[in-house]
């Protein structure tokens, strides 16, 4: 049996388990007698305990507590728990051989014999002091991370239940909904969202959607405890376990009022800019087409007035040239709405005692408005006068009653009206100062937002076609703007219009002493006749003005543009008047008599414009004829210059429809 391998010998029970005590190092494995001496020691315990096995055995397990737990008994507490309660378990604080400190976790069992005699006890220590380390560092973490959701006050940060209850509340969440935590925590989340939103299940669905997409964002307004309302941007996470189940919701919630605010603000100062350059668009677009149009009117007025004198007696022809002159006023009064709405109509500004005013337009307006309508004035006993241009606000007037009328088709009241008012600061519109508001009420059916945000546009209208310019309205924003005050319109659907012209009031300071002078006369005197130099670049004005010059009995002499007017004038013939018109290529008439005022210092001129397009400085220095004139209006103006020998700032019109 030599060649045979040598078979070792059976191992008896208490070699096994000496094999597999020696066998664990993670743990320390061993046994104390009953009066708690280590009787055995097994690699582990020396790996974490730094004793090897000569070292310890016959020693007190005590030495591996701290001094402190040693002096509150610990070590001999632990023995008798284990020993009445058949089990101790714990975790603190051991020594290791070099001193230092490790985290255990501890249990003591006892062995007894068979015959329930104690003999000693089985001690397990296991060290946890990477895992306490890392508990702690957690725990730490969780702890800093509360003190930053608690420390944001700029933001509401708080958790939900699955069912939307509040689980936890910030002090962000206080400050921007107002609830402390005792009051909020424990209620559903819905009570933030306002009842409207609340009706369409809306915090069902933020939640719903969260759950099925993990995140839900959207921006809504939410409700404070005191009721108010606030713009919020709110965002709700799913907060799901490891096993991926849903335990909650995270809700963030961040107040942005103001920046809405902000963004309103600039979004209505950007329109307000579009709409500026809008209006000035069509401003300079209707200003250039209303003096063309005043060219083309006046050929057609002063022909047909040349035509009338010279027609035979025949009725049928007469009636024809007073239709047509008829319809001519009409585009005239049309093109003074163009003009005033591009702000190019000159305003020939006057004291106005309104009172007045409506009392001698009554009649008028009552027969213009018709039997259903009844008009009602309502004039403190003292008002202060307004300046503006008399025609041009008896022209709104007319305009504003027969908008009212045509609000109220079964009929009914209108009220105009005006009252003070002092405006301490600035205003959208108006400068501090007082001013008077004079106003047109009616109780018809009244304008809804969109159409009472585009009343004043210019050529906008709700009347049917050919019923309306759709100037109206830019008409009378045009005088009250140009008059220094500002135009406003109430509204509602169903409820009536009122509009409202803000107009400077006349400081005690500012009225007049001497008495106003008229503008024009009835029928102004033929004078001598005279050489007058005409100057347009419009041959078929230039023609006209001849014509009804030549009618008066004066020699006229035809220039088409102001280099041609100079040569004229600085050659042998003698002139005794210019009447130019203003806006011409190369030369305007403003430069053309200046020229002429170096030259010829004494020569009058008067100054043919049809929109008030000239420098302020010279605005009060010539004779204007205000475009399109009559013959009467150019006798006016004629005599007007030669009179005053070119001096003075009247302004001759054109008369208004109905009158010659």
């Amino acid at each position: 049996m030599d060649n045979e391998e040598r078979q070792p010998a059976p191992l008896g029970e208490d070699d096994r388990y000496r094999l597999l005590v020696d066998a664990i190092t993670d743990y320390a494995v061993y046994m104390l007698d009953r009066d708690g001496f280590v009787v055995s020691w097994n690699p582990g315990a020396q790996r974490f305990k730094g004793y090897t096995a000569d070292e310890i055995i016959g020693q007190h397990f005590s030495r591996f507590y701290t001094p402190e737990d040693k002096a509150k008994g610990f070590p001999q507490r632990a023995l008798d728990v284990a020993a009445r309660d058949g089990r101790f378990e714990s975790e603190g604080w051991r020594l290791r051989k070099d001193g230092s400190r490790f985290w255990t976790h501890v249990v003591i069992d006892p062995i007894r014999a068979p015959s329930g005699e104690l003999i000693g006890y089985a001690k397990i220590t296991r060290d946890l002091t990477e895992r306490r380390a890392t508990e702690a560092a957690l725990k730490r973490s969780e702890e800093q991370f509360k003190l930053l959701v608690q420390g944001v006050t700029d933001y509401a940060i708080y958790m939900l239940n699955k069912d939307g209850t509040i689980a936890s509340w910030n002090v962000g969440a206080q400050r921007i909904k107002g609830y402390s935590p005792e009051e909020i925590i424990g209620q559903h989340f819905s009570r933030f969202y306002p009842p409207e939103d609340r009706a369409r299940g809306e915090p069902e669905k933020g939640l719903k959607i969260a759950t099925e997409e993990g995140r839900f964002e959207k921006e809504a307004w939410r409700i404070r405890k005191d009721g108010t309302r606030f713009w919020a941007h709110v965002i709700i996470d799913a907060i799901k376990d490891e096993s991926g189940d849903l335990i909650g919701f995270a809700k963030v919630t961040r107040d942005i009022t103001e920046r809405k605010d902000a963004q309103r603000a600039l979004e209505e100062a950007r329109e307000a800019l579009f709409q500026a350059q809008k209006l000035e668009a069509i401003g300079q677009l209707t200003g250039g087409v209303a003096h063309d149009f005043n060219n083309l009117l006046m050929v057609i007025i002063s022909s047909l007035e040349l035509m009338r004198r010279r027609i035979p007696d025949d009725p049928k022809l007469k009636s024809l040239v007073e239709n047509a002159t008829q319809a001519a006023q009409r585009g005239a009064t049309l093109t003074q709405r163009m003009l005033a709405f591009a702000r190019r109509q000159e305003l020939q500004s006057e004291e106005i005692d309104l009172p007045d005013l409506v009392r001698g337009m009554r009649e008028l307006l009552q027969r213009s408005l018709g039997p259903t309508i009844r008009i009602e004035t309502r004039f403190p006993l003292s008002l202060p006068r307004v300046r503006t241009d008399v025609n041009q606000l008896e022209s709104a007037l007319l305009n504003l009653a027969v908008n009212a009328r045509d609000a109220m088709p079964k009929g009914g009241p209108i009220i105009i009206a005006a009252r003070e008012e002092t405006i301490e600061a600035r205003t959208p519109g108006l400068k501090p100062g007082h001013y008077v508001c004079f106003s047109v009420q009616d109780c018809g059916e009244g304008m809804d937002e969109q159409t009472l945000a585009r009343a004043t546009d210019p050529f906008f209208t709700t009347k049917g076609v050919g019923k309306g310019t759709g100037l109206g309205l830019s008409m009378v924003q045009g005088l009250a703007e140009q008059s220094g005050g500002r135009l406003v319109l109430h509204s509602r659907k169903g409820e009536g219009t009122t509009v409202e012209i803000w107009l400077p009031a006349v400081t005690p300071a500012e009225v007049e002493i001497t008495a106003k002078q008229p503008v024009r006369e009835a029928e102004p005197a033929r004078g001598p006749a005279l050489t007058v130099l005409a100057v347009d670049d419009d041959a078929l004005v230039l023609m006209n003005t001849a014509a009804m010059l030549e009618d008066l009995g004066h020699r006229v002499i035809e220039a088409h543009s102001a280099r041609k007017a100079l040569d004229m004038i600085k050659g042998d013939e003698a002139i005794d008047l210019v009447i130019t018109d203003q806006a011409m290529p190369g030369i305007t008439g403003l430069e053309l008599a200046e020229a002429i005022r170096t030259t010829h210092p004494g020569m009058p001129v008067v100054l043919a414009t049809g929109y008030a397009e000239l420098p302020e400085g010279l605005q009060s220095e010539l004779p204007r004829l205000s475009k399109p004139f009559g013959q009467r209006e150019l006798q006016a103006a004629v005599k007007a210059a030669t009179e005053g020998k070119g001096k003075g700032s009247q302004v001759v019109r054109f008369a208004r429809p109905g009158g010659n």
